[in-house]
């Protein structure tokens, strides 16, 4: 008792704990603390631990005193010892659980405080635990209705997602040829955007190269036209300084009529560069535009792509949903071997309990049903047994008055004999009397002889 694994509560703990929870209406009203404290009153305890095991077990308190008759003793016998004996029985099986090893009969005749609180406690602390279980229990079966409902929603969303699946992957036969041209012209575009994008490639390299000459070429008309100004500088210049002789003149008049026909010709070489380049610049819009056409074209092309490729990564999240659903699915149909076998076991072990029960109800019954047989024999034979008693006592008192006749007639023969039997004492002792006197004459006539003979 010194090394309990429960706590041992105070009187008011526990009166109120087994008012609200162990014993009825009725009973809870009359069950005080005086019940309990300072000294348990042995009928309230014994009602207590009848009431316990009602709770737990069904064990009715009348069945207490259902106890199989001995025909030997009468049936009066059982009626206080039988209740209290039941009751010790099932209390020492009880507290075994409760880990409570040590239940005696003094614990139900004489209970002490103390001792009936520790096992009112322990009592207590099985039943919170036993209730504590029961929530679980109750707790874990609807989460587990609540995953099978769970299982069936995401089953049904897998078919869903896998019907959606096939319908995205799979082509109808009447759109499988216009898919394979579908493929084909992609396939072609492919071929003619690669070959147009290599042709735009090399008409911006040419361009480019085309750039830089007109950029050269200009950089030379300025230059030139830098060029004609600074002769016309200098032409103002050697006007100015202009020498008379005829002779002087004619020759710088020829170099200027030189340097006059180089410019002419560079300046119309230069209108050729620039009319070649004028055409070439409206070949490069014209090609630009035909460009930007593709362009568009390819622009297109890369949003039809891109919503394929948005398909094709729906279709590869789906596939993963699908795989993390199955992997779900897998994990769901594990618990849920796990809580049928569960399940399947309490089943088992119910169907044990309640084969068992239905056991313990027939042999109570056939129990019964004996005890009443062995009341209803008892009761006929008490009854054959009280006509007896009764022939009995009627040949008792006709003995009784033929006895009390025998006695009167004795009483009036002892009174008719008294005096005969008064006269015969007398004469008996009278002829003690001579005899002792004989005797004692013969004793003193034999030692006389033998003196004699001496």
């Amino acid at each position: 008792m010194s090394e309990n694994v429960f706590p041992i509560h105070p009187v008011d703990v526990i009166l109120n704990f087994y008012r609200t929870d162990i014993l009825t209406s009725e009973e809870a009203k009359h069950f005080t603390k005086s019940d309990l404290a300072p000294s348990p009153k042995p009928e309230a305890v014994q009602l207590l631990y009848m009431r316990v095991l009602y709770k737990l077990f069904r064990f009715r308190p009348e069945c207490h005193s259902m106890v199989p008759l001995i025909e030997n003793i009468h049936p009066e016998c059982h009626e206080g010892a039988s209740a209290v004996i039941s009751v010790y029985e099932r209390m020492r099986q009880f507290l075994s659980m409760c880990f409570l090893y040590d239940f005696s009969m003094s614990d139900l005749l004489v209970p002490k405080k103390l001792r009936t609180l520790t096992i009112l406690s322990a009592i207590m602390n099985f039943v919170q635990f036993r209730k504590q279980q029961i929530n679980e229990m109750s707790e874990k079966q609807s989460k587990f209705r609540t995953d099978l409902n769970m299982q069936q929603t995401y089953t049904k969303g897998i078919q869903q997602a896998e019907k959606k699946i096939e319908m995205l992957t799979t082509i109808p036969p009447e759109q499988q040829a216009e898919a394979a041209k579908l493929d084909a012209a992609i396939a072609e575009m492919q071929a003619a955007t690669a070959n147009l994008c290599n042709e735009g490639k090399a008409k911006s390299q040419m361009t480019t190269e085309w750039k830089s000459r007109l950029t050269e070429k200009t950089q030379k008309l300025a230059q030139v036209k830098m060029d004609i100004n600074s002769r016309k500088e200098d032409i103002t210049k050697l006007k100015s300084g202009i020498v008379e002789s005829p002779e002087e003149l004619q020759i710088q008049m020829e170099m200027m009529r030189g340097n006059v026909n180089d410019i002419k010709s560079s300046i119309g070489q230069a209108d050729e560069d620039l009319v070649e380049l004028q055409n070439m610049v409206q070949r490069r819009n014209h090609t630009d535009m035909t460009i930007q056409k593709m362009y568009n074209f390819l622009q297109d092309l890369e949003i039809n792509m891109n919503d394929c490729k948005q398909q094709h990564d729906e279709h590869q999240q789906l596939i993963s949903q699908y795989e993390k659903k199955q992997k779900e699915l897998k994990n769901l149909c594990k618990e849920e071997e796990q809580l049928k076998r569960a399940f399947d076991m309490k089943l088992d072990r119910d169907t044990k309990d309640k084969i068992r029960r239905q056991k313990n109800k027939e042999i109570k019954k056939q129990h019964v049903d004996s005890v009443l047989g062995q009341c209803n024999q008892m009761l006929q034979k008490r009854g054959e047994k009280e006509d007896e008693i009764l022939v009995i006592s009627r040949d008792i008192q006709r003995l009784k008055v033929k006895i009390q006749g025998l006695k009167d007639v004795c009483s009036n023969e002892t009174k008719k004999a008294q005096p005969m039997y008064d006269t015969l004492s007398n004469a008996m002792d009278e002829l003690d009397r001579r005899m002792e006197m004989n005797i004692l004459h013969i004793k003193e006539d034999a030692l006389k002889t033998l003196a004699s003979y001496k």
